[in-house]
């Protein structure tokens, strides 16, 4: 029989599970969005689910694909499909030579059409197979409501995301090292390349991710900051003073939200069926997320475990869960699993059989 215990309960004042820390005029058109890169908590939304064009952003996903799948270090030849490409450029000529990661950092700090269409050659062998890849990669990143026909973002009526979707995607690619450091890289010298970013220029904290701008889909942005710990990432789509609101939203959910550990891999004996004999559980991971200091009070970590255990155990067996709520809505959970091996001996058996007749 299983017993349900509800460790501890961390209150604060509940205002609003999901409420914005900035609030748009309801007239914009824009779609703006606040998220935190490792839990994915929506921190403050408008117009999140509209499907709009999202201009250059779209080479945020571009960028992790060949991150995830090429060699940086290898050379391409730039081939004459990826010369003369409309809309913003490095200027490349056919014949010319660059390392995967030189056509990524043209990529991500000049926006260069270019080399977005460079690197879909290089990785599917045409622009078409690699869009075909994309919209995969990003059903897999949990983007659902998007559709990418292009690597650069130029205007396509079946060229479209939402905030959310893009915000998804966005979080994936700031955990990988090498897409944080390009996209956070103020000025590559190899090249002379100035980022076109901004924000890391008009935020402390900032360090990404990608301008956007089409005359279809208006002044686009996503940016990335980190302070005290906690990293995020915000989205304006078709937004003309993308700066000035971008900034606002990040400082407001910096000043309402701060990154808490909420649960941190504690460990639990269970009693074994041996008598003098018990298990030590634990959980693999420690757990943080950001939390208003007002939130209040349903925040609770639960933990299920069998009253007796059965030996024997091996080290790694699930012997029960944790689970963390915040009002009512399941944030995490976890299998907690025994620590190390524990063995039924010849001495427990005949103990056990000693009580047995004991009993009867």
């Amino acid at each position: 029989m299983k017993r349900a215990s509800c460790l501890f309960c961390l209150c604060f004042l509940l205002l609003l599970f999901c409420s914005p820390v900035y609030r748009a005029s309801a007239e914009s058109s824009s779609s703006e969005l606040v998220m935190e890169v490792e839990s994915g908590r929506i921190l403050y939304a408008d117009n999140i689910d509209d499907q709009k064009p999202m201009a250059s952003t779209t080479k945020i996903l571009t960028a992790i694909i060949i991150i995830e799948d090429c060699d940086l270090s290898e050379v391409i030849s730039i081939p004459k499909e990826a010369v003369g490409i409309e809309g913003s450029s490095v200027y490349l000529k056919e014949g010319e030579e660059y390392t995967v990661e030189e056509l990524l950092y043209g990529l991500m700090l000049r926006s260069g059409n270019d080399c977005s269409v460079a690197l879909a050659l290089h990785h599917s062998g045409s622009v078409e197979a690699f869009a075909n890849e994309m919209n995969e990669r990003a059903r897999r990143m949990g983007a659902e409501h998007s559709h990418f026909v292009n690597p650069n973002g130029l205007p396509n009526d079946d060229h479209y995301t939402t905030a959310r979707d893009l915000a998804t995607i966005t979080c994936y690619a700031l955990k990988n090292e090498s897409f944080q450091r390009i996209v956070s890289t103020a000025y590559f010298k190899e090249r002379n390349w100035q980022n076109k970013n901004k924000m890391l220029h008009l935020l402390s904290g900032a360090d990404g991710v990608k301008t956007g701008y089409t005359q279809k889909a208006g002044r686009c942005l996503v940016s990335s900051a980190t302070r005290n710990g906690m990293h995020l990432v915000c989205v304006v789509l078709n937004c003309h003073e993308m700066y000035e609101v971008s900034s606002k939203l990040l400082l407001d959910a910096f000043a309402c939200f701060h990154r808490q550990c909420v649960y941190q891999n504690p460990s639990f004996e269970v009693d074994a069926e041996v008598a003098g004999k018990s298990v030590f559980v634990q959980g693999e991971e420690c757990f943080y997320y950001p939390i208003r200091n007002e939130e209040l009070p349903w925040l609770s970590v639960c933990v299920d475990l069998p009253e007796r255990v059965r030996l024997p155990v091996k080290k790694g067996d699930c012997l029960g869960k944790v689970e963390i709520y915040l009002a009512n809505q399941l944030i995490f959970s976890e299998n907690l699993c025994s620590m190390k091996e524990v063995k039924k001996s010849y001495g427990d058996i005949l103990k056990e059989v000693a009580s047995d007749y004991t009993l009867h």
